[in-house]
């Protein structure tokens, strides 16, 4: 996906996150331990404010300011983060910026936070027990960039092995597929993007219904345990 399209996604998925603040901010969120709805939006403003600084000042070692709690003030909050992390990437995508993976630059940026915003769009909206579809394209955008950037990322840190098996991932919906591990698959599962990329950030079960797996399912589950992804 073009770095172009990425940045009119994130806007748009800020854009969605941002109405969910007009619900319930003690909503619990499922997959994000005790978390509620604001705790959830302070992370993901924060990370705004954090991505922009990298790429403004190309450094990681910003500390944002706690975000403020009462609803109104929240949602005001955030709609500013989100404003200041599109003006600093409304750039050259291949202008450097401090990034924590290849590519050092603020085409890297871009499809981190757009990523990282669709999912927990879909958290929010969970939460609220309305979670929308995600674009079948951002979401095989999401797949790869799991194997790309997080699960190697997770290796580095020393919070994962590398597999010694591969499995293979199959997009019904986009036909793109993905192979990770070492060697020939053990197994393969098929599925939507959006099924694939919630199971792989843990919101969805790999056993669940709207997945097929193929070959032996116990030493592919294995590898996707990873844990791929912080």
């Amino acid at each position: 996906m073009d770095s172009a399209s990425l940045l009119d996604h994130l806007r748009r998925e800020l854009d969605a996150f941002r109405a969910c603040l007009d619900g319930d901010p003690s909503a619990p969120v499922e997959h994000c331990g005790d978390w509620t709805l604001r705790d959830l939006a302070a992370h993901l403003g924060e990370g705004n404010l954090w991505a922009a600084t990298a790429v403004t000042e190309r450094h990681g070692d910003h500390r944002p300011p706690a975000a403020p709690h009462e609803p109104a003030a929240l949602a005001r909050w955030f709609e500013g983060t989100g404003e200041v992390l599109l003006e600093a990437l409304d750039v050259e995508p291949s202008t450097p910026a401090w990034t924590f993976h290849p590519p050092h630059t603020v085409g890297f940026w871009r499809r981190r936070r757009c990523l990282e915003t669709l999912v927990h769009r879909w958290d929010a909206e969970h939460a609220l027990g309305t979670p929308g579809p995600l674009d079948a394209e951002l979401a095989a955008e999401g797949v790869a960039e799991v194997f790309d950037t997080m699960a190697p990322r997770q290796i580095a840190r020393g919070r994962a092995t590398p597999p010694d098996r591969a499995v293979r991932l199959t997009a019904t919906d986009t036909g793109a597929s993905w192979t990770y591990g070492p060697g020939d698959p053990v197994a393969a599962v098929s599925g939507t993007a959006e099924d694939l990329l919630l199971m792989l950030w843990g919101r969805r079960p790999a056993d669940g219904e709207a997945l097929v797996w193929e070959g032996d399912r116990a030493a592919g589950r294995r590898v996707l345990d990873g844990p791929l992804v912080p």
